[in-house]
């Protein structure tokens, strides 16, 4: 295996973990509203929640402070020194221009962001976290 292959390799690795970290995002306030609907237990699993909360934190955190995701530049900097090429901004903008070609500010995704973290601060009074029982 060349270098250049391990490289891109790494890079493919974190895109994939990038590509989750999203999913855990977008499909857990899914999951959460639509379990409240269909009584599903597990999506009140307090461990589930913050975690859940704590990611898009990061998010908003990282888009108020104009800050480009470490995942991202780590994938983009592998990809640079296998020689391969690169996109510029953030790994949402990139992903949203290349499928949607819907080009925006930064202000929006910004605004997009901080939009969706308020519906998972809402799910938090309207579908409440409960510690998880332990015995019987």
């Amino acid at each position: 295996m060349s270098k250049a292959s391990l490289l891109l390799g790494l890079a493919d690795f974190i895109l994939t973990l990038h590509f989750l970290f999203v999913l855990l995002v977008v499909l857990g306030l899914l999951a959460i509203y639509l379990g409240y609907f269909l009584n599903w237990r597990w999506v009140r699993n307090r461990t589930f929640r913050i975690l859940h909360l704590i990611a898009i934190g990061i998010v908003v955190l990282q888009s108020w402070l104009g800050v480009i995701c470490p995942l991202t530049i780590w994938e983009m900097a592998l990809r640079q020194k296998a020689g391969a090429a690169t996109y510029a901004g953030s790994f949402i903008q990139h992903w949203l221009q290349s499928l949607l070609y819907y080009t925006a500010p930064d202000w929006v995704f910004m605004l997009l962001y901080t939009g969706f973290a308020g519906l998972v601060a809402v799910s938090w009074f309207l579908v409440p976290p409960q510690a998880s029982r332990r015995g019987g």
